[in-house]
């Protein structure tokens, strides 16, 4: 397994819209299409910036993942939109992918103490790779998901 972080563009993109989870997952997480939309509509604010990743195994697109973050504070650093393919899920590239990401941020932004995301309750697989890494609840909730955050040494 050999996974890259590679940003969307105008290049991968209607690749990166094909990507699908399975039926039972759909609740869970936001399609690539509405991830994508939001880097230019900025739900979150203008403060926010948004960087969408395609999750590659060598030339293979398995999955998504985007960063939001704000710079120049040490806690808003966030992981959202995250979905492995169905074709690919069970494999380890959900913990390859959150490892790179991981990695990534705390390469990019050496003031990053904190990174977030939200999980729903029901998505047990995904809360169970969060705990592996040292994710924690907060005690937080952001609409119907519970927000997370890994400490950075």
């Amino acid at each position: 397994m050999n996974i890259q972080l590679k940003v969307v563009t105008r290049q991968n993109w209607e690749d990166a819209l094909s990507l699908e989870v399975g039926h039972y997952q759909n609740k869970f997480v936001p399609t690539v299409a509405v991830s994508l939309a939001k880097v230019y509509i900025k739900p979150d604010g203008e403060n926010i910036e948004y960087i969408p990743f395609a999750i590659y195994d060598n030339e293979e697109l398995v999955g998504f993942i985007m960063h939001a973050y704000e710079e120049n504070t040490s806690s808003m650093y966030w992981i959202n939109g995250f979905i492995i393919d169905k074709k690919y899920q069970g494999k380890g590239y959900g913990k390859a992918a959150l490892s790179e990401i991981v990695k990534w941020i705390t390469n990019k932004f050496t003031q990053c103490e904190e990174i977030r995301l939200t999980v729903y309750k029901e998505n047990y697989t995904a809360i169970n790779l969060y705990k592996s890494f040292g994710f924690v609840p907060t005690g937080e909730v952001y609409g119907e998901e519970d927000v997370w955050r890994l400490t950075i040494n």
